[in-house]
């Protein structure tokens, strides 16, 4: 009977354990385990498998040795790993490279690491930041646009593939703790809602913690927040000094001193990647008024004041020329004084934002340095995932979301709201002029990723215990690809071969680990192909042929020209700033590169090349079989981002709710979409129905219903008809229990309405109509809400 007793206990053990052969367990031997542990750190395979029993069983626990399976450990000393990401600063816009914008935390990490002056990115958001964190060109990740565009080619999904498992991952499976703060824009867009999947949210690719917001921008006074998978509403209101960059670096630096409070010895890696500064440009107003004044000179001299102190500085070599500006930017000579002063002002908040973001930077930093972390932690400080925007257009604009969607807000518009610009009533965007100049000494700018403007990024780098060079300039040329093998080389880590069962597709960027203590090391990354849009280049051994096609600020109807579209080619390590085209002169150089273009081309996945930009936001391009055309939710609680909500404007559709109204009547928002700034609400207030429709100057209407809901059971109805203008105006009317209510006119209707949600029941952030104040949620009981497409 005893022996059936031991036999028992030991099969339930090894069923849970996964012990050693039936036979010899059954037999009642005991023996020590033989059989070796998992590595102290990484293996080729990742997750690591479960460490093997390593203790001795008895038959009772007194003559057995327990062996508890303890976590994967990271090597002894591991440094910490902090990645800092600005977005949309050009090369020459921060004082450690020359720039105007005074940007002291930034230089003390470089007085006191290594200054990299021919690193590049993407020249656009999503692509450089899956590039940064796999490793891989962004067509390998399947992201050769930002997730709004994906379409259904390999590298263009805008689904980073299980084949290319992230640094985050990689870190976590050896033993990091990983921390992701800020702007992540690498979750596909029909993904990023309550139904998830959640696989490629940061929570879901190697992040242990998430803090930030999913898509491509966001107010940072009225920021949509997640933490990990779900919305959170921000902490404070503007008028108590809330601003988003203060919160996210507030919970990066809570995240690190906890991770150290629980646990000594294990290091940690943040992905700390900012707003700063992409549209809106958003800076407190103490912030804003430093800079009164210091632009009034100009684009095209703040070019030439930057290139002088770049090459007193040493940033570019000798004879490095200026190159000139393009025809289609206007000179700043050339503009109306009222023109140079919305201009001016635009620019003096954009360079408050960039100082401020460094201030926020600092106080991580500081954290740092405080609890003695700051030496041993490898910090790669990206300054940019492309160059300067000029998505603002040629006036700059006070609705960023309406110059992105193609709406032209004019000059007017910004000059009778001078003052608001950088508070929280604006989404400012500075003109291209300004774009161009904050990239000097190079070309064009953000997108443009045949030219530097558009790729060449800064890179400060600092890690006291591992760099002995302090202060100095690295010439060599990298990628964003690089980063994710060097964390892996300083931290000891091998590339993974299979992760999660998954095979992975070989790492395609190099360490720069080689580079740190050599200035004169040779270049390791000796050709790099770019392409975004179809503006694209080839960089081979010192040499860079590229066609640019299109203009950043027109983002729609760029048509197929690209395809005659000229070629150019520079000798780059002669000509820093690509200011000699020597296409004529060198034919067969020229030949050689295009030829090595398409060879890389076809081995990244580039093709088949595109130039469609907004024409890609098309939802249908990202699913299977015929587009939605009704939508039916219940209850007074639903909360989804608006691109994956019902899409009704500027179409023919109808809006019915039904709705229980208590005796005394209801008040509150039965469904709405976006901003104060750029949205559409549906609510009751005062009894009665009522519709506004907002986008900044251009479409501002409030339509009350004639009618009073009864009490009980009620079916509200609103019904839209185009007047078939290309500004998307039409009629809106309401039906209450079938019976004509009431309505009027949309002059204009957009297809998208800014940063904020679709909501039933609610309005969460911002209020769309001033004739209410957050989140006048819905008094009465909504059954179903149900959107539909008509024909009309």
């Amino acid at each position: 009977m005893r022996t059936k007793y031991v036999g028992l206990v030991v099969l339930i053990f090894s069923s849970v354990l996964g012990w050693r052969s039936a036979a010899e367990r059954l037999s009642g031997a005991v023996t020590e385990s033989t059989t070796t542990g998992p590595p102290a750190v990484s293996s080729v395979q990742l997750p690591q498998p479960d460490p093997a029993f390593k203790g001795v069983i008895g038959e009772t626990y007194k003559d057995s040795t327990p062996s508890y399976p303890l976590p994967v450990k990271a090597l002894k000393g591991s440094p910490n790993v902090l990645v800092i990401l600005l977005d949309d600063v050009g090369f020459g816009m921060c004082s450690t490279f020359g720039g105007p914008v005074p940007t002291p935390n930034m230089d003390a990490l470089a007085n006191n690491g290594l200054k990299y002056t021919r690193f590049h990115t993407t020249a656009l958001c999503s692509p450089t930041r899956a590039a940064l964190l796999a490793g891989r060109n962004h067509h390998s990740c399947g992201t050769g646009v930002i997730i709004e565009m994906g379409t259904g080619y390999p590298g263009y999904t805008g689904v980073i593939p299980k084949s290319t498992a992230l640094v985050s991952e990689i870190l976590r499976d050896n033993g990091y703790a990983t921390g992701m703060f800020g702007k992540w824009h690498n979750t596909p867009e029909p993904d990023i809602s309550p139904a998830g999947p959640f696989d490629r949210w940061p929570t879901g690719v190697g992040f242990d913690y998430f803090y930030g917001f999913n898509q491509g921008e966001t107010h940072q006074y009225y920021p949509t927040i997640y933490r990990n998978a779900t919305w959170t509403p921000q902490p404070k209101t503007p008028e108590q000094g809330y601003h988003f960059t203060a919160d996210m670096t507030d919970e990066a630096i809570a995240w690190t001193r906890n991770v150290r409070a629980a646990d000594p010895d294990k290091p940690w890696f943040n992905y700390f990647s900012t707003s700063g500064v992409h549209a809106p440009h958003h800076a407190p107003k103490e912030w804003r008024e430093k800079y009164v004044g210091k632009f009034d000179h100009g684009w095209d001299r703040q070019r030439e004041l930057t290139l002088a102190k770049q090459l007193e500085m040493g940033i570019v070599p000798k004879g490095t020329k200026l190159t000139p500006r393009p025809k289609e930017i206007p000179a700043w000579d050339e503009q109306k004084p009222e023109a140079k002063q919305v201009y001016a002002r635009l620019m003096e908040n954009y360079a408050a934002y960039m100082a401020y973001t460094d201030y926020e930077v600092g106080r991580l930093i500081d954290s740092l340095r405080a609890s003695g972390e700051l030496d041993n932690t490898l910090v790669m400080y990206v300054v940019g995932d492309n160059g300067a925007s000029a998505e603002g257009g040629l006036e700059g604009t006070f609705s960023e979301i309406a110059s992105l969607i193609g709406v032209q807000l004019g000059l007017e518009s910004t000059l009778k709201r001078l003052g608001e610009i950088g508070g929280p009533t604006s989404e400012p965007h500075v003109p291209v002029g300004w774009a161009w100049a904050m990239n000097a000494p190079f070309q064009w700018t953000k997108q443009v990723a045949s030219h530097f403007g558009g790729t060449r990024n800064p890179m400060v780098v600092h890690w006291p215990k591992g760099i002995q060079s302090k202060g100095e300039i690295r010439g060599q040329f990298h990628h964003v690809i690089d980063v994710a093998p060097t964390i892996l080389e300083a931290c000891k880590i091998p590339e993974p071969k299979v992760v999660n069962g998954i095979p992975q597709k070989p790492i395609e960027g190099v360490s720069m680990l080689y580079s740190f203590d050599n200035a004169k090391a040779k270049d390791r990354r000796t050709t790099q192909y770019f392409e975004l849009a179809t503006n694209r280049a080839i960089y081979h051994d010192g040499w860079v042929a590229c066609s640019k096609y299109g203009l950043p600020w027109e983002t729609a109807g760029r048509g197929d020209g690209f395809l005659t579209a000229p070629w150019e080619l520079y000798n780059v390590d002669k000509d820093f700033s690509q200011a000699d085209n020597l296409a004529a002169k060198e034919p067969l150089k020229l030949k050689e590169l295009q030829a090595k273009f398409l060879d890389e081309a076809k081995k990244y996945g580039v093709f088949p090349l595109d130039p469609r930009f907004s024409e890609r936001m098309d939802p249908k391009l990202r699913i299977a079989g015929d587009p939605k055309t009704s939508w039916t939710y219940y209850g007074n609680s639903v909360w989804l981002p608006e691109p994956i909500g019902p899409q009704l404007f500027p179409r023919p559709h109808s809006i019915t709710a039904e709705l229980v109204i208590p005796k005394g009547g209801a008040e509150g928002v039965i469904t709405c979409a976006g901003a104060f700034s750029a949205g559409w609400s549906l609510y009751v207030k005062d009894g009665k129905p009522n519709f506004r429709y907002t986008f900044f100057d251009i479409a501002d209407v409030s339509i009350p219903s004639s009618e009073t809901l009864p009490e009980g059971k009620v079916t509200l109805k609103t019904e839209f008809t185009p007047d078939g203008t290309k500004e998307g105006g039409g009629t809106l009317e309401f039906f209450v229990n079938g019976k004509p209510a009431g309505g009027g006119k949309l002059r204009r209707s957009v297809f998208r309405h800014g940063l904020e949600p679709f909501e039933v029941g609610r309005d969460s952030i911002t209020p769309v109509s001033p004739g209410y104040k957050t989140p006048f949620a819905f008094t009465g009981m909504i059954d179903k809400v149900t959107f539909e497409l008509t024909k009309k």
